[in-house]
């Protein structure tokens, strides 16, 4: 299973720099995938930002929400995030040298929770953290 963070997510559904490599990628990929539900309230907060920046209209961020929300349903399990996994995510963020922010910290100890093969992730920071614990970054 690969562990897939926002960042992927948000490059899929809406125009990024990288949404031509991300969405390449899905479409070839063959394993199946997860994220923490955490993702859905960041996913959420990222349109958010993308329209008050005016990177996004009102429509274009509905109609990422809507495609998002067929990923979450159709190819990308949602896992629950629990006490213990918001514990490992705070141990991780107190490593000051991992420059691991709380929702990348989150990201990787659900990763490392459900065992990921690999992380795809657009964040070089999360890349290198998930290295450290044994979780294969995804080139993209």
């Amino acid at each position: 299973m690969l562990y897939v963070d926002t960042s992927a997510l948000v490059a899929l559904c809406t125009h990024e720099a990288k949404t031509a490599a991300v969405a390449q990628w899905y479409s070839a990929c063959t394993q199946d995938l997860a994220s923490a539900a955490w993702c859905v309230t960041e996913f959420a907060s990222a349109l958010a930002l993308k329209q008050r920046t005016g990177q996004l209209t009102q429509a274009q961020a509905s109609s990422a929400w809507l495609q998002f929300e067929r990923l979450c349903a159709n190819d990308v399990q949602l896992l629950p995030v629990d006490a213990t996994t918001f514990h490992k995510a705070a141990l991780l963020t107190m490593d000051a040298a991992s420059g691991l922010r709380a929702g990348d910290a989150l990201h990787l100890a659900c990763a490392m929770q459900a065992k990921a093969q690999g992380m795809v992730t657009l964040d070089t920071v999360l890349a290198k953290a998930a290295h450290r614990h044994k979780i294969k970054s995804v080139a993209i």
